[in-house]
């Protein structure tokens, strides 16, 4: 505690050289910890816009030039064994109006199962039920930021909107609104990903005149094999149509590929900005040697008076470790500070790595530890004599 409190007696004669230090190191650990929450906070976004698309599961469509899959189809894939549930996907990019404006949306046709297989969350009204499904009703869902657009706010269940589909213009009763599925994705991208509104499936397939069904999403058991799974999928829906047509996608493995991928580009990136902890190191070498160069008289009189090698080595010592503990304590909370910044920004809620947080305060430290130890043994080194004579 002697050498702590000697160290940052020392460290505040050059005040605004000591804080300069310290700022190199808070600078690197800042962007070592930003860095590596921003890539944990990006994985954990874009699994959930994925698990809102029902990327999660299992999914399966027809080959392109083979019939497309139809409601038998549908009914033989819900009574696959580990089946939990399967819903019908039908997608067609439209127009969607109101008496005062109109836009651009992505239009899904699902059915009651939504809710489970999409992960759909309904901020206000209600799901479609199986009543809507049977009955073909002109009903839709919209998410909010489609609402918010057309109508200048969220909550516009009971009004009514006019889809031109096929070659229908009716009018859709809205039920429930959504919260946006691409929200993460629409701050970003802004007007590249469509706003989305949802159909039940039969209806759509009445205003396309099509009894066709472009994709069935699974959802499976907890706990089943998904590749066991897929493969019974496709054996049911080949031998029932007797050709080899169908093509099963396990969504589940390609968001772990995503996420992995996601996570080398977070290590990537935080080895880059671990580059600056190095730069860092050598500042603390450069300041300790020239603070040995300027204190060798007072080395002097230390050694003269009775100081020996271990009692200047760790003064010295004691000054790197206190400017990287610092500087390093600093960058974290810094760090950590601009994390929870761009996560309430985007309306994500910030996940701390406490060992991303540790790591790269370790690192600092270490750092300066080992690019002190030269100067510190410099400083300990220096003969009495010499170190008095020193102009």
């Amino acid at each position: 505690m002697t050498l702590i409190v000697l160290a940052w007696k020392n460290l505040r004669r050059k005040g605004l050289r000591t804080l300069l230090t310290m700022l190199g190191i808070a600078i690197g650990v800042a962007s070592v910890v930003l860095i590596s929450s921003v890539g944990t906070l990006g994985t954990k976004a874009v699994n959930n816009e994925l698990d809102s698309l029902g990327l999660n599961g299992i999914s399966v469509s027809a080959q392109a030039d083979a019939p497309a899959l139809d409601d038998i189809d549908l009914q033989m894939v819900r009574n696959v064994q580990q089946v939990e549930q399967a819903m019908p996907i039908l997608t067609q990019n439209g127009v969607i109006q109101t008496f005062a404006a109109q836009q651009q949306v992505m239009l899904w046709g699902i059915d009651a199962g939504a809710k489970q297989v999409l992960s759909v969350e309904i901020l206000y009204g209600r799901i479609f039920t199986d009543s809507d499904i049977r009955a073909k009703a002109s009903v839709c869902l919209l998410d909010e930021k489609l609402a918010q657009q057309l109508f200048g706010r969220e909550n516009v269940v009971g009004k009514t909107v006019t889809l031109p589909l096929g070659n229908l213009r009716e009018q859709y009763t809205i039920v429930g609104i959504t919260r946006a599925g691409s929200g993460i994705l629409q701050s970003l991208a802004g007007d590249m990903v469509p706003l989305f509104a949802y159909l039940p499936y039969t209806t759509m397939q009445q205003a396309v005149g099509s009894s066709a069904i472009g994709q069935i999403a699974v959802k499976t058991e907890q706990g089943a094999d998904v590749a066991q799974v897929s493969a019974n999928i496709s054996a049911v829906l080949q031998q029932s149509r007797g050709s080899d047509e169908i093509k099963t996608e396990n969504l589940a493995k390609q968001r772990d590929k995503l996420s992995n991928l996601l996570q080398i580009v977070t290590v990537v990136l935080s080895a880059i900005g671990a580059i600056s902890l190095l730069v860092s190191g050598l500042s603390i070498m450069t300041v300790m040697l020239v603070s040995v160069g300027e204190r060798t008289q007072e080395i002097g009189v230390k050694k003269a008076i009775g100081a020996g090698f271990f009692s200047i080595f760790g003064e010295f010592l004691a000054e790197a470790l206190t400017i990287c503990t610092i500087g390093s304590i600093i960058g974290a909370a810094a760090g950590l500070g601009i994390g929870f910044l761009a996560a309430s920004s985007m309306d994500l809620q910030m996940t701390v790595e406490p060992r991303a947080v540790v790591i790269a305060i370790l690192a600092a430290v270490i750092s300066g530890v080992v690019f002190g130890l030269y100067p510190a043994c410099k400083a300990a080194r220096l003969k009495p004599v010499d170190a008095l004579n020193c102009e």
